[in-house]
């Protein structure tokens, strides 16, 4: 709740804040034996605004439905999905804040051996039928199942039968129509149609959940529900609905490379809420229809949303396992921003939070400040202020806030839009707000920042002060390759836009009499990289003097334009073929060029260098990669 201090200043009371239900008893204390909805989700439960279940929980608390969460059942006992008892509208149910098979598996498809959303970090615990944590029945490596929705759907279905469910969340998201799947190297159809479930609310769903609970509770079935945006369902028979369009049937794009890439190219075009139409797509089981999305919530709502009651600590149930390590990274941290208009090809945020971008009110995020000060553990520092990127706190201009973001231009690559509008000015304002908050010592800015947009701001005096307060010895910015044609295909700006941003960086950090250290990330492997791009880039290296200590492998998920590139072998905007390192070789290979001089790669690198007809880089010489 908020309070007013003695000051009359409103400041957010956090003390002693009580968990959302996780027990049958526990719902009984809110006055009811029987709760509203019950939220499934293949986390750990962690009351902080970061984590999905915890928000929309909260959310729904606010709006008057009584309700409680059943974090990462046991997926092979029935029985864990009824702790709650018998919901009186819904189950809604999600995967977890990521994709269950990107959770559970690198990009070289082998099976991750930690769990940041698990207790203790350990994939094997998961919540059991008497309410305790520790291993499962079935004694799994990892209790989050593959393809967590539909297994969980499942359970709740047999749990109790003819309970409406619900599905949302990162995996249901980015999976809500036909998309290609890397781990079984093909292409799935809706997940709405494998889990079974009743409706599929995809992006940020707050609005449509609340719409969804509201009209159920009035009597209707949510297998019926139409006309809610940032909603997916199913049809027996062809919709029939004014201004669709009609997407190529599953069985096409499962078949045919051409027909997915024209399938995706028509979604891709389709995110915007201001102009995307009703897409429906048949499949042999009948017709999956995608609303249009859900407009953003706007500062005020973003602003509410962000002050509920959190007690912003993983559940007590965790404590024996040492809580869950996924909250470390933001328990002291702000959410200043939703969405994201920097199309990076290769990341599917314009499918789940859309490129319109709004903000959180300067006022909302000093009071959060001031009650972070007050938690246990709090030692002065707030580790992070951003969002998906942290230097966006508005959209990119004028246009995009009346009617929402081009359907066939970037705004930011392969050059600025003209009608671009950068402007710092805010989130310095905020962030100079924040350091001014007693006992707050030092504000960083940890999420990625886009420095093309950081270049193109005429005032130098956002960048002075970021460097100068709000960087703790390294600043990490992600140029991701320096290969021309790679850089167009990820929808990054050219390497020489990253050149002059170092030199920037070198000359305001030497003014400032600081020493810090500008750490890019680059990624091997993506589409459009050969061998002969892996080779430029090592060679980049080399003469920069940088050694990644870890290297990011394109992982191709679904939603993401780059993952279309990986599947067809075309770019799908433009119908050009692009090369795709498919094998666990050539990946390796380029994997390995990219840490050159670490001697257990020396072979592999020996080997492209070969192949790619650049043996003159290798020998003793000061140009030449390996000996």
């Amino acid at each position: 709740m908020i309070v007013l201090d003695d000051t009359g200043e409103a400041e957010i009371e956090w003390s002693a804040m009580p968990f959302l239900p996780v027990s049958s008893a526990e719902i009984a204390a809110r006055g009811t034996p029987i709760p509203d909805i019950v939220l499934v989700t293949g986390d750990a439960y962690v009351d902080h605004p970061s984590f999905g279940a915890a928000l929309i929980g909260r959310l729904l608390e606010a709006e008057g439905y009584i309700g409680g969460i059943i974090a990462r059942p046991d997926p092979d006992d029935v029985e864990a999905f009824r702790l709650l008892g018998r919901p009186r509208l819904a189950f809604l149910v999600t995967a977890g804040a990521l994709d269950s098979m990107v959770c559970s598996y690198t990009a070289n498809r082998k099976p991750r051996s930690e769990d940041d959303y698990a207790p203790g970090g350990r994939p094997e615990l998961c919540l059991r039928s008497d309410g305790s944590i520790g291993g499962g029945k079935a004694g799994r490596v990892q209790a989050r199942p593959d393809r967590a929705l539909i297994a969980y759907v499942g359970r709740c279905r047999e749990a109790f039968k003819g309970v409406p469910v619900v599905i949302g969340g990162l995996e249901a998201s980015l999976r809500r129509l036909s998309h290609y799947d890397y781990r079984s190297d093909t292409v799935r159809r809706s997940i709405l149609l494998d889990s079974k479930a009743d409706l599929l609310v995809y992006g940020m769903g707050e609005r449509a959940i609340v719409e969804i609970l509201r009209r159920m509770a009035s009597g209707e079935k949510a297998s019926a529900i139409r006309g809610v945006r940032g909603t997916v369902w199913r049809s027996a028979d062809p919709p029939e609905l004014r201004d669709a369009l009609t997407l190529p049937s599953h069985e096409q794009v499962a078949a045919d490379k051409p027909s997915f890439a024209e399938s995706f190219r028509m979604q891709y075009r389709n995110t915007d809420p201001h102009s995307a139409r009703t897409l429906l797509e048949p499949c042999a089981q009948g017709w999956v229809a995608q609303e249009p999305p859900a407009f953003p919530l706007d500062g005020k709502e973003l602003d509410r949303l962000y002050e509920f009651p959190y007690a912003r600590e993983s559940h007590p149930l965790y404590d024996p396992f040492g809580g869950v390590p996924a909250l470390e990274e933001v328990r002291f941290s702000l959410t200043s921003s939703r969405g994201c208009f920097g199309a990076c090809s290769f990341c599917s945020l314009s499918f789940h939070q859309g490129r319109m971008v709004t903000a959180r009110s300067r006022a909302s995020l000093v009071r959060e400040a001031a009650g972070l000060v007050k938690l246990r553990g709090f030692k002065g520092y707030i580790h992070d202020v951003g969002g998906p990127t942290a230097n966006f706190r508005r959209s990119a201009c004028a246009r995009m806030e009346r009617e929402g973001a081009c359907m066939d231009r970037r705004c930011l690559a392969p050059e600025p839009c003209p009608r671009l509008e950068p402007d710092h000015r805010d989130y310095l304002e905020v962030l100079r707000a924040l350091r001014r908050v007693p006992g707050v010592k030092k504000v960083f800015v940890r999420s990625g920042l886009r420095f093309d947009y950081l270049m193109l701001d005429a005032d130098e005096l956002f960048f002075r002060e970021l460097l100068e307060h709000h960087v703790s010895g390294r600043l990490k910015v992600a140029p991701e390759h320096v290969s021309a044609g790679v850089l167009a295909l990820m929808g990054k700006p050219k390497r020489s836009v990253y050149d002059a941003f170092a030199r920037w960086f070198a000359r305001v950090s030497r003014e400032a009499g600081i020493k810090q250290q500008l750490v890019p990330y680059f990624i091997s492997a993506h589409p459009g990289a050969g061998l002969e791009e892996a080779v430029e880039l090592a060679e980049y290296l080399r003469d920069i003097g940088f050694m990644p200590d870890q290297v990011q492998d394109f992982y191709p998920t679904p939603g993401a334009l780059s993952t279309a590139m990986y599947w067809t072998g075309v770019d799908p905007l433009t119908g050009r073929p692009v090369h795709v390192a498919r094998g666990a070789r050539e990946r390796s290979l380029q994997r390995a060029l990219l840490q050159y001089s670490k001697p257990e790669n020396r072979k592999l690198v020996r080997e492209a260098l070969l192949e790619a007809g650049r043996a003159d880089l290798i020998g003793r010489g000061p140009l030449c990669l390996v000996p």
